[in-house]
């Protein structure tokens, strides 16, 4: 099974990655699999690898879903 996780683009880099924060916590992303992607947007994000956009409320859904399941709101 593979996990893929929502987090939002804070900025771009040269190089076609990206800083994400994933609920707190930043790390370097590459954007080789999406497309014209911005900060404030949000990426799922497996294998350092953004591999599509979501939607804002589609992305907080997922994250309350994570936070549920880690037995915190």
């Amino acid at each position: 099974m593979c996990v893929a996780v929502p987090g939002v683009v804070v900025e771009l880099g040269e190089d076609r990655g990206a800083v994400v924060d994933f609920m707190g916590v930043r790390r370097r992303v590459a954007l080789d699999l999406v497309e014209d992607a911005r900060p404030g947007e949000y990426v799922l994000v497996h294998a350092g690898f953004a591999i599509r956009k979501l939607d804002e409320d589609e992305a907080r859904e997922t994250v309350r879903l994570f936070k549920e399941l880690a037995g915190s709101r």
